[in-house]
């Protein structure tokens, strides 16, 4: 059962190839590290190493974090980019 203390985070990687990949996780350095060098980290960034971390924000479960997920994902890339202040 979830703790009502711990946090969830939304976060954008800035993969090597400048694409740009959203996830949630608990422990961002964790899940950092598992997306450079581990088999946990997301298909999609294994081909794609090293990421950076570029954005986070924390939400208080993780429906919140998944549903702002989900918004974030249907952003066009010049929207990610307003939202991590990149423009």
């Amino acid at each position: 059962m979830e703790s009502k203390e711990q946090k969830w985070f939304v976060y954008i990687l800035q993969c090597s190839d400048k694409t740009l990949y959203t996830g949630i996780t608990i422990n961002l350095k964790q899940r950092l590290i598992e997306h450079n060098s581990s088999p946990k980290g997301a298909k999609y960034t294994r081909g794609r190493r090293p990421v950076t971390l570029i954005y986070s924000k924390a939400h208080p479960s993780r429906s919140s974090a998944a549903s702002r997920e989900h918004q974030i994902k249907q952003l066009t890339r010049k929207q990610k980019k307003q939202l991590i202040g990149k423009l």
